[in-house]
């Protein structure tokens, strides 16, 4: 199950890419959409964990943060704390470098395969935990980092986004 704060285009399309690009204070504007999504969800009473999506520490390290980490740090929730023992294991291209091929979907989805994993001796064994990312466009990063997180023994995987890509708004 998946909840969105909005369809990733104009306005909300030029502050994900300026959040993504250092323009951090824009988490309180993201956040407040984040937030109303998060509470508007079917799983908001359910949530142990918010997990941020990771990068991959080189990535992390040019950036200088990593913003689903800060989007989930401003998420209001009574009890769900945050956990970081899902990692990015190898670097990936970027995703958006497969928007022009025929079959990006797939390509998309072999690049993220095997990317990700639980921390050595940490488990997710029956908790429920919701994936936090900035964009959703075919689903191929959070649907690997779902898999991995079962693996690890979640009993549920929701995910937060604040934009959906490939969606009208009207």
């Amino acid at each position: 199950m998946i909840t969105r704060g909005g369809v990733y285009e104009d306005a909300l399309r030029k502050m994900i890419l300026s959040f993504k690009k250092g323009r951090t204070e824009l988490d309180s504007v993201l956040s407040f959409l984040a937030n109303s999504a998060l509470q508007g969800s079917g799983f908001y009473d359910d949530i142990e964990f918010f997990v941020p999506v990771p990068l991959h520490w080189m990535r992390r390290f040019v950036r200088g943060y990593n913003q689903s980490l800060v989007l989930a740090k401003t998420l209001k929730h009574p009890t769900a704390k945050i956990n970081t023992d899902l990692v990015r294991i190898r670097r990936t291209k970027f995703q958006t470098s497969f928007d022009d091929y025929r079959s990006w979907e797939a390509k998309r989805a072999a690049n993220v395969a095997g990317a990700f994993a639980v921390r050595y001796r940490h488990s997710f064994a029956g908790r429920k935990v919701c994936l936090v990312d900035d964009i959703k466009t075919t689903g191929a990063t959070l649907s690997e980092c779902a898999k991995t997180l079962k693996e690890a023994g979640a009993l549920k995987v929701f995910a937060l986004v604040l934009a959906v890509a490939g969606q009208s708004s009207g």
